[in-house]
């Protein structure tokens, strides 16, 4: 099941219109009605179904024992709780459920839809179920029954006022973080630094050297530009940035600017050119260093790849010594859940949208998108939070998440044609930026690449691609953990990933010949970045600038 903080994530990053899920559903039931002999048919083995299910229910009430006709998926956190098994009436009412649910999606790839409108069908479909299951019903659910004998009707009324508070304060929509626990530059983004560069688009930070020596090669931190660069400096003990400060490398961030109407013209050539190179050349002028090496994450990996194919193109490619790049995509040919949403039709959609006030406003996926997932961004929260009381979590990643960022009109439509729509960087001069066209098997740049088991925004599958695409040494790392927890995956007792010294076409291939090991992705990474970044030498004398995380991130 898709993490919460991924499917949220991941909708920012593509920050599509799902308004065509409705009309994908209404042709999936011409489709379905111009085949009545279908219909008949599934009618009847649903009647035949949901009759079993009942008289399973009569055996049990008579103590005999019943074959279910249906389960919920192992880990299935709604039905967890043991009534919806030992409680007859419970447990056929959750088998009925089931079955329809079953028929129904069967009913719709009956339907012969093309390919894309099939993908948006059974996405709404799924929407729908997911809203329909009896978890969501607080008389049904035995967990909200419990909470409310247990406190005495207290739950009832606590989780009533949270109601009201978010009907008010969050636009009708349960809450999922208590963000207020949490403040820039003290639990989030603490790592000591400060600003070392700042132009239109973004500011550059300086991280404090925390070791008497460094390595002589410093590193860029190309951040995507969706929500802000903390995710790889949330709370101290859980900050990549920290950890590799402590380990005696020189770090540099981008943070970026959140987008305003005065942006609508900004293009990716603007983002690799203002953003990455310009991180580039500041960080050489500060350490005198020849080499820079680059750590880069979903979006701004992609924006580091064709950067370093732009460099190649130029004669430039000894500037960078090594990239590393995080759950990021370079092949767009298997997007993951996202690639539901892309086609020309929704494109143009939101580019009309997104032309009249020259941004895409953030607020516009915190709605619409949430319920994509409902179990996990809505119905989840609706049960713990307005039929139980419980306050929301206090979690670094979420509250991370919410900090979302808008998106420059131009900027984003060519992003999500190049990539999503085209997948331009597989095809060598296919996408041209900054006056250069890219070609990425130029790329001869070392590269560490991470990837995440349970990553449905960057499946890592498709990121493994990267490593038959480039022309250099490859390093292929699978992490447990999805597509932000696979990040922020910290030294620990729960911390694991697969290696393996060569990376094969197949990347299932690479998988049966991994080997898995117990400790976090961060060490690996410290031992593979340590071996290619320069000698230790004095840490370099930092310029004056405004205390880290500068302006740029509270925007």
């Amino acid at each position: 099941m898709t993490a919460i903080e991924d499917l949220a994530y991941g909708l920012d990053v593509a920050g599509l219109d799902p308004g065509s899920l409705g009309e994908a559903l209404a042709s999936a039931g011409v489709g379905v009605a111009r085949r009545p002999d279908r219909v008949l048919k599934a009618t009847a083995e649903l009647a035949v179904e949901e009759t079993q299910v009942a008289l399973n229910l009569a055996r049990r009430l008579v103590s005999a024992d019943g074959a279910p006709q249906a389960a919920p998926e192992a880990g299935d956190r709604r039905f967890a709780d043991r009534a919806w098994r030992d409680n007859p009436f419970l447990d056929g009412t959750l088998q009925a459920y089931l079955v329809a649910g079953r028929h129904a999606r069967e009913l719709l790839e009956s339907a012969d839809l093309p390919e894309a409108q099939s993908r948006k069908a059974r996405f709404a479909l799924e929407l729908m179920l997911d809203a329909a299951a009896p978890s969501n019903s607080p008389w049904l659910n035995p967990t909200v029954l419990k909470e409310a004998i247990d406190t005495g009707g207290v739950s009832l009324a606590k989780g009533f006022a949270n109601f009201v508070n978010d009907l008010i304060e969050n636009g009708g929509m349960p809450r999922q973080v208590d963000a207020s626990q949490f403040e820039l530059g003290r639990e989030l983004a603490a790592t000591p630094g400060r600003v070392v560069l700042r132009n239109d688009l973004m500011e550059l930070i300086a991280y404090e050297p925390q070791t008497e020596t460094v390595f002589a090669q410093p590193i860029v931190y190309s951040p995507p530009w969706i929500n802000k660069y903390y995710v790889m400096d949330l709370a101290p003990g859980r900050s990549f940035i920290e950890y590799a400060v402590q380990r005696g490398f020189t770090v540099f961030a981008i943070s970026y600017r959140n987008p305003d109407a005065s942006m609508a013209d900004v293009t990716m050539d603007d983002y690799l050119r203002d953003g990455l190179f310009a991180a580039l050349d500041r960080a050489e002028q500060i350490t005198g260093s020849e080499k820079v090496n680059i750590e880069a994450v979903c979006l701004g990996g992609t924006l580091a790849v064709i950067g370093l194919a732009v460099l190649a193109a130029r004669g430039q490619a000894e500037r960078v010594g090594w990239t590393s790049l995080n759950n990021t995509l370079v092949d767009f040919g298997e997007p993951g859940v996202l690639g539901v949403f892309t086609d020309e039709e929704t494109v143009q959609r939101l580019e009309h949208k997104n032309k009249r006030r020259g941004f895409l406003d953030s607020t516009d996926l915190g709605g619409t998108f949430t319920w994509l997932r409902g179990n996990d961004l809505v119905w989840n929260y609706v049960v713990s939070g307005w039929y139980m009381g419980k306050p929301p979590p206090a979690f670094d990643i979420l509250a991370w998440n919410a900090d979302a960022t808008r998106l420059p009109a131009t900027m984003h439509s060519q992003y999500l044609r190049a990539c999503y729509l085209r997948n331009d960087l597989v095809e060598p001069g296919a996408f041209s930026i900054d006056g250069t066209e890219v070609d990425v098997s130029r790329v001869e740049t070392p590269l560490y690449i991470l990837s995440a088991q349970n990553d449905h925004i960057a499946p890592w599958r498709s990121v493994y691609r990267t490593t038959q695409l480039t022309g250099g040494e490859t390093r292929h790392v699978l992490s447990s953990g999805g597509h932000i927890a696979g990040m922020v995956n910290p030294p620990g007792p729960k911390a694991s990933y697969f290696q393996r010294a060569d990376t094969p076409a197949n990347p299932d291939e690479w998988l049966s010949g991994a080997e898995k090991v117990q400790r976090s992705w961060w060490e690996d990474w410290a031992e593979w970045a340590s071996a290619r970044s320069g000698e230790r030498v004095a840490p370099p004398s930092l310029p004056e600038g405004e205390p880290a995380p500068g302006s740029y991130v509270r925007s």
